[in-house]
């Protein structure tokens, strides 16, 4: 890449993720968001094949595990806004990956529900993605992989991002 100051030119170098700054001497934020996006790119390039974001496939993880859940509870679960799970669940439903009925209680709350061809995406998802797992774990020592989890559960629950 080229840089021009003051009509001097000159090569801007620019390190590659584990270089300098983005090694393991950069920020810790910086560097918990650089594995973020390469994890991200990483999912989504193995789920491309099934026509999938890491969203979507985070949104039909969620109601596999947590059952009928309204798009609020969703959102939460997801760490996404209201307005992005709106889309992905029309997205979704569009497909036939889930489905909304009105809750019994609050009928103008509306239930999502994954529907048994949105359980079979997310389980062949699920072994791509079990596979970048196992690879991540192998990037640590066996007696290190409770104390990165435990870490990273922690950061959530002090910082808030888990409320």
């Amino acid at each position: 890449m080229i840089r021009s100051t003051r009509g001097v030119t000159r090569r801007l170098d620019i390190p590659k993720p584990g270089e300098g700054r983005r090694g393991i001497d950069g920020y810790l934020t910086y560097l918990l968001r650089q594995a973020n996006a390469a994890v991200r790119i990483t999912i989504d390039r193995s789920l491309a094949e099934f026509r999938i974001t890491l969203p979507q496939y985070s949104a039909l993880t969620m109601l596999r595990s947590y059952g009928e859940i309204s798009s609020a509870d969703l959102a939460r679960l997801t760490l996404l806004t209201p307005q992005t799970i709106a889309a992905i669940v029309a997205n979704l439903e569009q497909r036939g990956l889930v489905a909304r009925s009105p809750d019994p209680v609050h009928g103008r709350v509306l239930r999502l529900k994954i529907t048994k061809p949105g359980v079979v995406l997310v389980s062949r998802c699920r072994a791509r993605t079990d596979k970048l797992e196992e690879r991540l774990l192998g990037f640590l020592a066996a007696s290190d992989r409770v104390a990165v989890r435990n870490w990273l559960v922690r950061v959530s629950t002090e910082l808030g991002s888990a409320k």
